[in-house]
């Protein structure tokens, strides 16, 4: 009884600081209904802030995304970042177009304005890179993006970037987590009505401007797009990019054109998920274009599909990341080519082969991002960073433009983008990829299956004995340390299995590659078809020891 009490009462003290009416309604209702279930889910904890910042579903309480969560958090940002001798800096906010995304936003500028920093806000729903590039370009300390990228529509986020224009990596998350901690009521926060700037178009046009430095003067421009935004803020501003650099206009998906936090058409707004990208294969078998592009829902990812005998395929992030890899090379690209360790290995063929740097880091672009000398990085989830000093970070738009330039450049030779990656094949090998993830309720349930996989660690996979076990966690030489596991197998495929949580939805992400030696061109069906049986065989005996 007590602890039902000590529930309600924290909910009733929640409740009466709540600014948002809808929030605040709703919580009324559970605490008048005696919801103790659900209250007692809303109010077990706080939302952690960590190195993707906030994410989580919208709803009252501080387990869940809303006002009083993220202006805590805001308060918390502008105390770590005067503590850091940045008083009087700028903070830069953009946000997109999801469910009270315009609220977070503006409440962080009025909590940076009422600690002493100075604000600005992006003037309306706009990709989050164009809020990374508006970072530096400011010259601002640090930078916000409210957003939750291609999560379900009940969810929003709370992205956090400091003044080098790269996401947080600890140990600021952990120093920003506990000044927010020390936030004791939302009443300790000034917020003012007004002192921020509300930014006009000029951050979009320097950011449109500065696209033009990914694409070769002259290079040729005659691809057919067909291109879908998923509903969300990338459709006007890819537009624009592709009118400046002389493309012929894409044809869109006119479902998927319009932002909408609802994401109707779709289960989830991820090109990657099953039927996300059916409207635009339909839209594709009527105009017939060369390639197939979608942005996610903040268009800092890019997708891309290609014609086949049997219709329209999607790439793999990891064929996009060794196309883009290639393109830049021809272009005569220098400095450094990197991923994360989930990401295929042929990228560090293709750069040694060329003789350029390559480096491996932890999953995300908070490591990919602050790579010395870095000129190229990618992740495997569709996320490619083609201009970093312009773009700390994966944007979809840029990748975009260099992606139809590399078409438009192989269409004039008669070629696509699918006979580059057969010469890839053929000079380094079939790196064939794939991933076996789940999506759980419960995260109790991912806990298990990596506590199943260290404490009984698999012997052999599809039949190839597990040459080396690394627990990822301890770190490497290479590495800090990170929840993950990562196995390589022994045998002529090179096979490699790598286990991890993921850090921004509730999955179990499991990544798996193989790579398969061709002879001639004539080998390669087979070899692909070789190589996913190998990679079929992985994922079921993977899903067996780990009890997925």
């Amino acid at each position: 009884m007590q602890e039902q009490d000590d529930l309600i009462t924290r909910a009733r003290t929640w409740l009466a600081e709540d600014p948002d009416p809808e929030t605040a309604a709703e919580l009324a209702a559970l605490v008048e209904a005696g919801d103790l279930t659900e209250l007692a889910d809303r109010f077990s904890g706080t939302l952690q802030f960590g190195t993707a910042g906030l994410r989580g579903e919208i709803g009252a309480g501080p387990m869940r995304m809303n006002r009083s969560v993220v202006i805590r958090a805001a308060a918390g940002l502008a105390a770590y970042l005067k503590a850091q001798g940045h008083a009087g800096g700028l903070v830069v906010v953009g946000y997109d177009a999801r469910y009270k995304s315009a609220d977070f936003a503006r409440d962080t500028a009025a909590v940076m304005t009422g600690a002493g920093l100075r604000a600005a806000v992006l003037p309306r729903p706009l990709p989050t890179p164009v809020l990374a590039y508006a970072i530096r370009h400011l010259g601002a300390v640090a930078g916000v993006e409210v957003t939750a990228s291609h999560n379900p529509p009940r969810d929003n986020g709370y992205k956090v970037y400091l003044g080098d224009g790269s996401q947080i990596v600890s140990p600021a998350d952990v120093e920003i987590a506990a000044e927010i901690a020390r936030v004791e009521t939302l009443a300790s926060v000034p917020r003012p009505e007004s002192g921020w700037e509300d930014l006009g178009d000029e951050v979009l046009e320097a950011y449109l401007a500065r696209t033009d430095a990914v694409l070769t003067p002259g290079s040729p421009r005659g691809v057919r797009t067909v291109y879908t935004a998923m509903h969300g803020v990338g459709k006007d501003v890819l537009l624009a990019a592709f009118a400046r650099a002389g493309f012929p206009e894409p044809v869109l998906v006119a479902e998927q054109a319009e932002p909408d936090p609802a994401f109707p058409t779709v289960a989830f707004p991820n090109p990657e998920e099953p039927g996300a990208m059916d409207l635009a294969f339909a839209r594709a078998a009527e105009v017939q274009p060369d390639i197939v592009i979608a942005n996610d829902p903040d268009a800092d990812r890019c997708a891309v599909a290609v014609p086949t005998a049997d219709g329209w395929r999607m790439l793999r992030g990891d064929e996009v990341g060794a196309l883009l890899a290639a393109h830049l090379v021809h272009k005569g690209a220098t400095g450094v080519f990197a991923e994360s360790i989930v990401s295929s290995s042929l990228l560090g063929r293709i750069a040694e082969a060329a003789g350029v740097g390559y480096e491996e880091t932890l999953t995300g672009f908070k490591w990919i991002a602050r790579v010395e000398g870095l000129r190229y990085g990618y992740e495997e989830a569709l996320g490619y960073c083609v201009d970093p000093e312009g773009v700390r970070d994966k944007d979809g738009i840029t990748a975009a433009l260099l992606v139809a330039e590399l078409a438009s450049k192989l269409k004039e030779q008669g070629r696509t983008l699918t006979d580059l990656l057969d010469d890839l094949a053929m000079e380094h090998g079939l790196h064939h990829t794939d991933q076996l993830s789940v999506r759980v309720e419960d995260l109790s349930v991912i806990a298990d299956a990596m506590a199943a996989l260290r404490a009984q660690p698999p012997v052999a996979l599809a039949g190839l004995r597990v040459a080396s076990a690394e627990d990822l966690t301890r770190g490497t030489e290479a590495l800090p340390p990170t929840d993950g596991l990562r196995y390589y197998l022994e045998g002529d495929y090179r096979a490699r299995v790598i286990v991890r949580p993921s850090g921004t939805e509730p999955k179990l992400k499991c990544y798996l590659e193989v790579v398969v030696p061709v002879a001639e061109a004539s080998d390669l069906t087979a070899a692909r078809v070789r190589g996913q049986e190998v990679l079929d065989a992985i994922k079921k005996d993977l899903s067996a020891a780990a009890g997925i």
